[in-house]
């Protein structure tokens, strides 16, 4: 019986909000262009989340958030490749339009 009631009020306990990484502006995102130089991208996106230590030629930005426990979690990613110290390369996905999702401002 215990078990039972304890079950059906576990779906009753709050549940933070989840996020990490970093916010990615979709506006920030369309400027990037090839051929900017490593501090043109730091200054319209940030510090990148990660920066492989083995390959400093990519840099990728990714931002999570998740939002309750049904809600499927929103993610996007974006990854920008340099040669000489200038971008060549930009793949990106689920980019927002906007602002990114923020807690509270599902």
């Amino acid at each position: 019986m215990i078990a039972a009631v304890s079950i059906l009020l576990g779906g009753c306990v709050y549940r933070m909000p989840i996020q990490q990484g970093n916010y990615i502006d979709g506006p920030a995102v369309r400027q990037l262009k090839i051929g900017m130089t490593r501090s043109q991208v730091l200054y319209l996106l940030g510090t990148p989340m990660i920066k492989d230590p083995f390959d400093t030629d990519r840099w990728d930005y990714v931002y999570y958030y998740k939002h309750g426990y049904f809600s499927r979690p929103y993610q996007s990613r974006v990854t920008v490749f340099f040669r000489h110290g200038k971008v060549t390369r930009i793949i990106s996905a689920h980019v927002p339009r906007g602002q990114p999702l923020i807690p509270g401002g599902k």
